[in-house]
């Protein structure tokens, strides 16, 4: 019912930049948080950043500075800024979003993925 798509991802070079997108498709009420996690070759999932409904956020120690998520209900969209691209973020970038759906409560979804390779 719910669906998440993400956008945005490429090919850039170390130092450059990329934002990505995350479309909501689906019967929703709202989204009380969305984020992003990142997934790179042979390691786990990890948090990048996460913004609650409130617009507080979080990051991961590693991108604080250089990434910036925002949130966008009236589109139940919600993007992250990457700027200073590092080889090391390269990874497969998943939006993941808690979401309150008609007559339900809060569950979470997660997205498809979307590639992010920065060059040296």
């Amino acid at each position: 019912q719910v669906r998440l798509v993400e956008s945005g991802g490429g090919l850039v070079q170390a130092g450059g930049s990329l934002r990505l997108s995350c479309v909501v498709s689906g019967s929703i009420v709202s989204i009380t948080a969305m984020g992003w996690y990142r997934q790179a070759p042979g390691k786990q999932r990890e948090l990048v950043a996460r913004i609650t409904s409130g617009g507080s956020t979080d990051y991961a120690d590693s991108v604080k500075g250089r990434f910036t998520i925002s949130g966008d209900n009236a589109k139940t969209a919600w993007y992250l800024q990457m700027n200073n691209l590092k080889p090391e973020d390269t990874a497969v970038y998943y939006c993941n979003a808690d979401i309150r759906r008609l007559s339900m409560g809060v569950a979470n979804y997660w997205g498809q993925g979307t590639q992010v390779t920065v060059s040296s």
